[in-house]
């Protein structure tokens, strides 16, 4: 039987127009929702109200969204957590250390409620979705990937792949109908080291696609972007 109860929000902003804006919408589509305008406060309430997505503005006196964000994150009850970044700062250095520090969405100030509902709505299905236990095997087209064997085969037949390109695949695959940007890429697959340069990332899809043949297309370029994992194959027709 589908779980009922209304997921919970935490929105934490020093500014209570803005949380009260944020509340009124999204209470209006059924969430409960927890609001805290004294960042200092927002660990403790976060343990006790146990959230299923917080709403964390960044720049804050005190206790900015990055160092909650961590705090979060280093939680045993709450590492898990979604966090959404609100955040004034739209500079791209800004978005990789937000998303280096754990957060799974930034939007930025000023921001449309509309937006934001849709981000909190597509963030909670897609861990609704995921709900069960990780999987084994991952498929896209016919490329297939054992995660617990680390193999890879693509029509049945085996692919060697180095350990980054693995992981690059696996990566796309899990997300797959999300844009990746280069630099969420060089996070979550080169664990963000410093001296590795976004071309690295197009240097690697392109060996990626080499080795996938006739299945290359499904990774999509996103000009000026990064890549994605199509939902359906640039060649596919219907019949």
């Amino acid at each position: 039987m589908a779980d009922t109860k209304p997921k919970k929000i935490l929105v934490v902003d020093d500014e209570s127009d803005v949380t009260e804006l944020v509340a009124y919408h999204l209470k209006a589509k059924g969430f409960q929702v927890e609001v805290v305008n004294d960042p200092n406060s927002s660990i403790g309430t976060a343990r006790s109200f146990l959230p299923d997505l917080v709403i964390l503005d960044v720049m804050m006196p005190d206790l900015n969204g990055i160092q909650i964000c961590r705090m979060l994150r280093a939680d045993p009850k709450l590492k898990k957590v979604p966090v959404i970044f609100l955040t004034a700062k739209a500079e791209e250095n800004d978005r990789v250390q937000g998303l280096e520090t754990g957060a799974d969405d930034y939007i930025c100030k000023p921001f449309s409620t509309k937006e934001l509902i849709l981000r909190v709505q597509t963030i909670l299905r897609r861990l609704s979705d995921g709900a069960t236990e990780e999987p084994k095997r991952l498929q896209v087209g016919q490329i297939v990937i054992d995660i617990e064997r680390h193999e890879i085969t693509i029509h049945g037949k085996p692919v060697e792949l180095t350990a980054t390109e693995f992981n690059l695949l696996r990566l796309l695959m899990e997300r797959r109908g999300r844009v990746q940007t280069r630099e969420h890429l060089l996070i979550n697959v080169w664990n963000y080291e410093t001296e590795i340069e976004t071309r690295t990332v197009d240097t690697h899809v392109r060996r990626l696609r080499e080795k996938l043949g006739t299945e290359a297309d499904w990774i999509e370029t996103i000009r000026g972007v990064g890549y994605r994992m199509a939902e359906r194959k640039a060649q596919e027709t219907t019949s």
